[in-house]
């Protein structure tokens, strides 16, 4: 198999842990017999140092032609004084409404050898196996108008959480589609008892649900979504919500692993290429440090194998030597012991890549495959 794919190392740490993931995927495709083609393009804030603007049309351009994007990460104090149209983050929002990105797939499972890195009790997430289906390019990051005004004499500022049906009903779509292939429920979160385009949203959801009736529909506004979130996150399969709900409730699941730095995601598109990127920022306190994790990265790119090319088994190789090298007891610092030596970002994806040399485990992925 011949694929192209587009890569936006970004800022901080995003040039960092893209790095590993690349390596990871050159292996996959010495192992399995691919060739991947790397094209790079800038984004964020090197792009802006680079061209001044976040986000060029010619960086857009290279992703729509390749077959699937990397991400890592954009951002950083070096621009937070320039306009908001003009910061890191506009470049991202602009590629996600540029590739019609409409729906973000983020998984959260339980790892057995990382139960210490958890701050919650292994009997509350043990078991743990929830995805994310957050919409991604409507809701409050995307309404206008978003502004400093005046009222009254006073400053103020303004912004607005549009969503169109349309909007809402392709993502919670795919929730039920996702759930059906799953363990068969969707959280639908949601604010209906304050907010009209929750109520839509809520409206939306248990229409859907009617034509899935081998899908249990639990609608649950978010607060308490929150809250359930750390007191029984077994409780959930497919989560699905708007985008700002979506933001702040992923990051939270990220608790049930550890660190950020676990987990990866997938943005999914009706008609272009899809994008992948750790759910984490370019963390600028410890860019060019060599000690940033490397695993939601490499995971995002087992999502890729997965989705973008149909190549499950190579999928299941790069998440089993991500399984391995954990039980092996490597760690980067943010899930190493109190204490303990951790490893750096570069050694982390050399023994990740170095487990898929092992033949008696790639042995054992494609037996099961064949």
């Amino acid at each position: 198999m011949k694929k192209r794919i587009a890569v936006l190392p970004g800022d901080g740490i995003g040039k960092e842990v893209t790095k590993g993931a690349i390596e990871v995927l050159q292996a996959i495709g010495e192992r399995f017999g691919h060739q991947f083609y790397f094209s790079y393009g800038k984004i964020g804030g090197e792009a802006i140092d680079d061209s001044g603007t976040p986000l060029a049309e010619e960086t857009v351009q290279l992703c729509r032609e390749s077959d699937a994007v990397l991400l890592g990460a954009v951002g950083g104090p070096k621009w937070d004084r320039l306009p908001v149209d003009l910061r890191p983050e506009r470049g991202l929002l602009k590629l996600r409404k540029d590739l019609d990105l409409y729906a973000n797939l983020r998984p959260t499972n339980f790892y057995a050898s990382l139960a210490d890195s958890s701050p919650l009790r292994i009997e509350v997430i043990e078991g743990v196996d929830l995805l994310m289906v957050r919409e991604l390019t409507g809701g409050l990051y995307f309404g206008k108008p978003s502004e400093r005004t005046r009222q009254n004499g006073e400053e103020a500022a303004v912004d607005t959480l549009f969503y169109q049906r349309q909007e809402v009903e392709r993502v919670i779509e795919t929730a039920f589609e996702l759930a059906s292939k799953r363990n068969k429920k969707v959280t639908s979160v949601d604010k209906a008892n304050v907010l009209e385009s929750s109520r839509m949203w809520r409206e939306v959801a248990e229409e859907t649900a009617r034509k899935y009736p081998d899908v249990e529909l639990t609608n649950m506004l978010v607060d308490n979504a929150a809250m359930q979130m750390i007191k029984n996150p077994k409780q959930f399969d497919v989560v699905v919500t708007e985008n700002m709900f979506g933001d702040i409730l992923s990051d939270e699941a990220s608790v049930l692993t550890g660190s950020l730095g676990m987990l990866p995601s997938a943005s999914l598109s009706l008609s272009g290429p899809y994008l992948y990127e750790p759910i984490h920022g370019s963390a600028p306190d410890i860019e060019g440090k060599n000690i940033a994790n490397p695993v939601g990265m490499i995971l995002s790119a087992a999502m890729m194998l997965r989705l973008s090319f149909g190549l499950e088994e190579e999928a299941v190789a790069v998440e089993n030597a991500v399984v391995q090298v954990l039980e092996a007891g490597f760690r980067t610092r943010d899930i190493a012991a109190f204490g303990k030596t951790a490893s750096t970002t570069t050694e982390m994806a050399g023994e990740i890549k170095a487990a898929l040399h092992d033949d008696e485990a790639i042995l054992n992925i494609m037996g099961a495959y064949a």
